[in-house]
C-alpha cells in the first residue's frame, strides 16, 4: 500500500482534486489517486497552464496504464521498468522528442511522490533524457513578413482588428495563447509595452514599435466600440460577438490572410514568434533580451535561433565565398 502524505491528511478518493480526467481512463483507484495529486499541485502550486496540464495529464496516463497493466504499485516501480515502456513507445513509432517529454513528465511525478513521502526512491533519477534531432524552426524573410502583414485588405471592423492582432505578434513574438488572452489593460499605449503573463504565472514585459502603436490605436479608435456595441469585454481582442477569440479562429485569420497576400508557405502564429526572434538576433539583439521577451525560463530553449542564424549564413558564405568549396 502507498503510504499517507506527510503532511495534512488528503481528500478522499470519492472526491478528486483535479476534475479534468481523462474519459474512459480506466486506471486503478490507487493510481487515480496520485495522479489527481500530482495534477492539482502542477494546478494550484506549481500554476501551469491548462494545456500544459493536460499535456502532462495524457504521458502520464499512458505510463500508468503501462504500470497498471504489469500490476506493479508505485513504491515498487523500477528503473528498468521504466525503460521497457519507453522501448514500448519507440516501437509504436513515437519520436525521441516525445519520448523525452514523457521522461521529463515522469520525473516531475516522482519527484513530486517523493517529496510527498509516497515513495522513498526515484526510480527516474538514474535515466537519461532521450536525445533528439533538433528541427530547426521555420521562419519568414522580412519581405513575407511585410507581404503578410498588408494583407487583410478591406478596412471592416473586423480586417482592422486582424491587423492590429498581425503587426503585435510580429511586433513582440507572443505566444499565441498570449495574444487572444491579453487583457485590455495589459496594453500601455504611451509606453509601447504589453504586459503578458505566460507559462507559470511569469509575467514580462514586452516592447513594441510604433507601426504596432499606430495599427493599435486604429483598432482601439475604430474597431473595439463597434464590435463590442453595448457589451463588455476584459480583452483587448475580442469577435464580432463581444467575446475573445479562441487560437483555433486566429490561426485560420492568419491562413486566409497568408493566401490573401499570395504567400505559398503554411503558416501559423508560431511561425511569426519564430520570426520575430530570428530577424531580432540576425539584427543585433543579444540573446538574453530575446529570451526574456519571448518569455523562456531557459536560456538553452532560445538558443535554438542562434542555430538559424548561423546556419543560414554558413548557406551563404557557401554560395558566394570564392573559397567556400574545394577545388577539384
Amino acid at each position: 500500500m502507498i503510504r499517507k502524505r506527510g503532511t495534512s491528511p488528503p481528500p478522499s478518493p470519492s472526491a478528486p482534486l483535479y476534475q479534468n480526467r481523462s474519459p474512459g481512463s480506466i486506471l486503478p483507484a490507487e493510481l487515480h489517486r496520485c495522479q489527481d495529486l500530482f495534477l492539482h499541485y502542477l494546478a494550484a502550486e506549481k500554476r501551469l497552464a491548462d494545456n500544459t496540464i493536460r499535456s502532462y495529464q495524457a504521458d502520464l496516463e499512458s505510463f500508468l496504464a503501462f504500470l497498471a497493466e504489469s500490476k506493479t504499485p508505485l513504491p515498487q516501480t523500477s528503473p528498468a521498468q521504466i525503460r521497457d515502456y519507453f522501448s514500448a513507445s519507440k516501437k509504436k513509432g513515437l519520436a525521441n522528442r516525445s519520448n523525452a517529454r514523457r521522461l521529463s513528465c515522469l520525473r516531475s511525478f516522482y519527484r513530486f511522490l517523493l517529496a510527498e513521502k509516497i515513495i522513498e526512491h526515484d526510480p527516474t533519477s538514474i535515466l537519461e533524457i532521450p536525445k533528439s534531432s533538433r528541427t530547426l524552426p521555420e521562419d519568414l524573410s522580412v519581405a513575407e513578413v511585410d507581404q503578410l502583414l498588408a494583407g487583410q485588405g478591406d478596412k471592416t471592423p473586423l480586417t482592422i482588428r486582424n491587423t492590429a492582432m498581425l503587426h503585435l505578434l510580429y511586433a513582440t513574438g507572443l505566444r499565441v495563447s498570449e495574444l487572444v488572452n491579453l487583457p485590455f489593460m495589459a496594453l500601455n499605449l504611451n509606453a509601447g509595452f504589453v504586459r503578458v503573463i505566460g507559462k507559470g504565472s511569469k509575467e514580462r514585459l514586452v516592447p513594441f514599435g510604433e507601426e504596432a502603436k499606430e495599427k493599435l490605436v486604429f483598432y482601439l479608435q475604430h474597431s473595439r466600440a463597434r464590435l463590442l456595441g453595448a457589451r463588455k469585454s476584459r480583452a483587448l481582442f475580442i469577435t464580432s460577438r463581444g467575446t475573445t477569440m479562441t487560437r483555433l479562429r486566429f490561426w485560420q485569420i492568419i491562413q486566409e490572410t497568408a493566401y490573401k497576400s499570395g504567400i505559398a508557405k503554411k503558416i501559423s502564429p508560431h511561425m511569426l514568434r519564430h520570426s520575430f526572434a530570428t530577424h531580432l538576433l540576425a539584427h543585433g539583439a543579444d540573446l538574453r533580451s530575446v529570451q526574456l521577451m519571448l518569455g523562456h525560463a531557459d536560456i538553452s530553449t532560445t538558443q535554438i535561433y542562434t542555430h538559424v542564424d548561423s546556419s543560414r549564413l554558413k548557406a551563404i558564405h557557401q554560395r558566394f565565398h570564392p573559397r567556400s568549396t574545394r577545388k577539384k
